[in-house]
Order: C-alpha cells, then sequence, then structure tokens
C-alpha cells in the first residue's frame, strides 16, 4: 500500500501544506533525491499526487480528493473494527463476571 511506509506518508503530511519540489521534499530524510523521487513515483501510481511542469521546476502536488476517498475508505473499515472490539470487550466482560461467580 502506497502508504504503508513512513516516509510516504511524511511526504503526504508535507504535501497537505502545498506543493513542492523532490529537492524540498528530499531535506528532511537522510536518503538521496533518487530515493524520494521513487516514493513520489509509488505515490503517483496510487492516484494519490501528481507533477506538474512550471517552467524548469516539477513541483508535485498532492490529490486531496483521492486523499479524502482513501480516508472515507479507512474510517469504514476503522468503525468495522471498533464495533467488533466492543463486542469482544462485552464478550470478556460476560466472561469474567461468570468466571467470578464460580
Amino acid at each position: 500500500m502506497a502508504l504503508a511506509d513512513p516516509v510516504r506518508r511524511a511526504i503526504v503530511a508535507r504535501l497537505s501544506r502545498g506543493e513542492a519540489t523532490v529537492n524540498e521534499l528530499a531535506e528532511p530524510f537522510a536518503i538521496s533525491t533518487q530515493a524520494v523521487s521513487k516514493h513520489i513515483q509509488v505515490l503517483e501510481h496510487a492516484g494519490l499526487v501528481t507533477r506538474s511542469r512550471d517552467a524548469q521546476r516539477r513541483p508535485v502536488h498532492l490529490d486531496a480528493a483521492a486523499l479524502e476517498r482513501l480516508t472515507s475508505w479507512i474510517d469504514k473499515y476503522r468503525l468495522i473494527a471498533e464495533r467488533r472490539f466492543r463486542l469482544l470487550d462485552e464478550l470478556l466482560a460476560e466472561d469474567a463476571g461468570k468466571t467470578k461467580e464460580k
């Protein structure tokens, strides 16, 4: 998954504040600009970012709509997981009550 890597998550977080070049995105990391470029390619392939051309500059942009769709999808599964954990908590509490009665 595109956001499984912490570098890619950091890149997305940075791009949420505005466009940036590969060099600007590479600054906080102890990895090469080539490595950052590969991370950007993964994000592009996932549809989360795009690149444009501004003279010699090639800024990277976050596709906010794609990120919103991804967030909605994650939230759906988060709610399902939370519901299952609540049910498990209830079962464990019930079982603990039965154990104390014995």
